[in-house]
């Protein structure tokens, strides 16, 4: 009996925190495609509403709405890409990362993709907010056309006081992200239900022929419809990038349960009204509301937005910090905002770039009219840099046979470049934002990757062996030569990148101080391609001489790499030291540009640039402040 009740009270608790994942996954996981209503049918219907709209035409845009919801959101990220995890995390970076296990001569092919896909994803993650703010917060001109003026002052507040929160962490906020999403979700699925019944021939848009004969009978027009409908979409990414939070099962839940039934009732709801009242295209998501119900509707609408913004916030600052660890970008802050949640990070060098960033394109594009435009060209282009890697990913990971992997791709890959071909025809009105974007961001990642190749080549070739120095020096101490260093009590640790070398601090060291300590650590820190490394597996340590020890702690992708703490777990495991008579030994490098190395002489000065912004390795590793000893050195690249 008491054994039948223990199992019952096991499945309730498991249930529980399944649904409260679930929950969850609606707010952080679907709150950008959540918000894709507000905007997307309306600037669906825009390019053929010149000469009015005919029933056929409304009952077209909305099955291809339907259609790629269905395609490109449940077969490809929802049934397939979940599947593709790294051990439980997902993401372009994440792909990239199990990708280069296995990568033989397509790795630079490999790593320009990834590079691509994150890229624009950062793009993403400032239109979003500033298009999907606008959107919700332009509700007010239906309210009371006084409001008008007031729009933009509105959005830039809210925007604001969105990027002032972030480094408070979004624990307290989080908690309510699901619920308030959920009731968005069931609001637009309401709405949606209530007005099928103005034309119920919009049923007809379940059947796909309806989305193709619209794009043969409308040519270009019909190319130009796609790039509105992609919108329907946007936030795809997300499901794959917050997979290692909620995992799969919550997520696939989350859709087929409410979002997905919710979204496509809307969008019929929509279908339906405009075909009664075709006065509504201007915008026919919040007409379909009665009077009464549009304040509120605003209100929901704008906290369904902040929370989908809040969300590719968090999926940016988790990014960037896969992006550092993988060696991508140089070491930033990076802020924990709970103590038992390392997935919630604050990085305040991000948070201010992409602050300006979302300002910059609310004051330059005005109306979420005008920056719809600019958004489909990040979006079109990450999926199919996405769907390009699952298809390594298939054929070396499942070991697909490359004409099954084609056969399942390739279809999905055609849809994606006619989305994405759709999308650059909006270029010149302002698609050329996205791109700019991603561009910057790729230019910046590819040189600070290749820069720090070079550097370490450079710095390798004048590097003595490890076991040949240490050996040598013990010699030389044994022997009581005249040229032996003085032997001084305590423990010095060196920080290098390069465990089989002896560390330019130490080379330094004894050059000018002709001191060695008692013990001698060389330490190196590894990222593996892996998101958490569990801490018996976390460090090897290996004595090369009575003074000498070689120690690699290794960290997952999506971990800090806090040594003071490992240090504090190795001495649990018996390697033995006093922290306060250790020191900590850290190279300083003066870097100067030649434009005779590696990169053109502007790579060379943004590689620069981007290191002289990079914080201290002392914070970053968390090194004990008053224990550091740094010793600087000249490196021409």
């Amino acid at each position: 009996m008491s054994h039948a009740h223990d199992e019952q009270v096991h499945e309730n608790k498991n249930l529980k925190h399944f649904l409260g994942l679930t929950l969850g996954s609606v707010g952080v996981v679907y709150g950008d495609i959540g918000t894709s209503p507000l905007y997307a049918f309306r600037e669906a219907l825009r390019p053929v509403s010149h000469d009015g709209v005919t029933q056929a035409e409304i009952i077209g845009i909305i099955s291809l709405m339907i259609w790629t919801l269905t395609i490109i959101v449940t077969l490809k990220y929802v049934l397939f890409l979940l599947r593709a995890d790294n051990h439980g995390e997902g993401g372009t970076l994440s792909l990239l990362a199990m990708l280069m296990k296995t990568a033989g001569g397509n790795r630079t092919t490999l790593i320009i993709f990834g590079l691509i896909g994150a890229a624009l994803f950062l793009g993403d993650a400032m239109i979003t907010p500033a298009l999907s703010v606008l959107s919700a917060v332009e509700g007010l001109k239906l309210v009371t056309p006084a409001l008008n003026s007031a729009v933009l002052p509105i959005a830039i507040v809210i925007l604001i006081a969105l990027f002032a929160i972030q480094s408070q962490g979004t624990k307290l906020v989080a908690r309510y992200f699901g619920p308030i999403t959920a009731v968005w979700f069931l609001a637009m699925g309401a709405a949606g239900v209530a007005h099928i019944s103005d034309d119920y021939s919009i049923l007809y848009a379940f059947n796909p022929i309806n989305a193709v004969t619209f794009l043969l009978n409308e040519g270009y027009i019909g190319i130009v419809v796609l790039g509105a409908v992609f919108l329907t979409v946007t936030g795809a990414e997300a499901l794959y990038a917050d997979l290692g939070h909620f995992g799969r099962r919550p997520i696939q839940w989350a859709w087929f349960v409410l979002v997905f039934p919710a979204l496509t009732l809307n969008y019929l709801g929509q279908g339906a009204f405009v075909m009664k009242h075709p006065e509504a295209m201007e915008n026919p998501f919040y007409l379909m509301f009665p009077e009464w119900a549009l304040l509120p509707i605003v209100i929901l609408a704008t906290a369904a937005t902040i929370i989908a913004s809040q969300a590719v916030i968090t999926g940016a600052f988790s990014l960037v910090r896969q992006a550092i660890h993988l060696g991508y970008l140089p070491r930033m802050e990076i802020l924990f905002t709970s103590e038992t949640n390392t997935g919630q990070i604050f990085l305040p060098s991000v948070n201010a770039l992409l602050l300006v960033g979302v300002l910059a394109l609310v004051l330059g594009f005005e109306t979420s009219d005008a920056l719809a435009t600019a958004y489909g060209i990040s979006v079109t282009g990450a999926m199919v840099v996405t769907t390009l890697m699952a298809f390594e990913f298939v054929r070396v990971r499942w070991r697909w046979p490359k004409t099954v992997a084609l056969a399942a791709l390739l279809p999905l890959l055609a849809l994606e470049l006619v989305f994405l071909g759709a999308n650059l025809l909006k270029i010149h009105d302002g698609g050329y934002v996205p791109v700019l974007m991603a561009a910057g961001f790729t230019i910046i990642m590819w040189t600070w990757k290749r820069g720090t190749a070079i550097l370490s080549e450079k710095t390798r070739r004048t590097d003595v062996p490890l076991d040949v120095f240490a050996a040598s020096i013990e010699k030389s101490i044994d022997a009581k030569s005249a040229h032996a260093p003085v032997s001084v009590p305590g423990t010095a640790i060196f920080l290098t990148a390069d465990p089989e070398s002896a560390p330019a601090a130490l080379m330094h060291n004894l050059k000018h101080n002709h001191v060695l300590h008692e013990r001698n650590v060389i330490l190196t820190i590894r990222t593996v391609n892996k998101p958490r490394v569990s801490p018996e597996h976390a460090f090897t340590v290996e004595k090369l001489s009575e003074r000498f020890t070689r120690i690699e702690l290794r960290y997952g992708f999506m971990q800090s790499q806090n040594v003071s703490q490992a240090l504090g777990y190795l001495r649990k495991c018996g390697f033995k030291f006093d922290i306060m008579s250790t020191s900590f030994y850290l190279g300083r490098r003066k870097l100067v540009p030649d434009a005779q190395s590696g990169m053109p002489m502007w790579q060379d000065r943004l590689f620069i640039g981007l290191a002289n912004t990079a914080i201290d390795p002392s914070d970053y590793f968390r090194l004990p402040a008053n224990r550091v000893v740094e010793l600087g050195s000249h490196v021409i690249i």
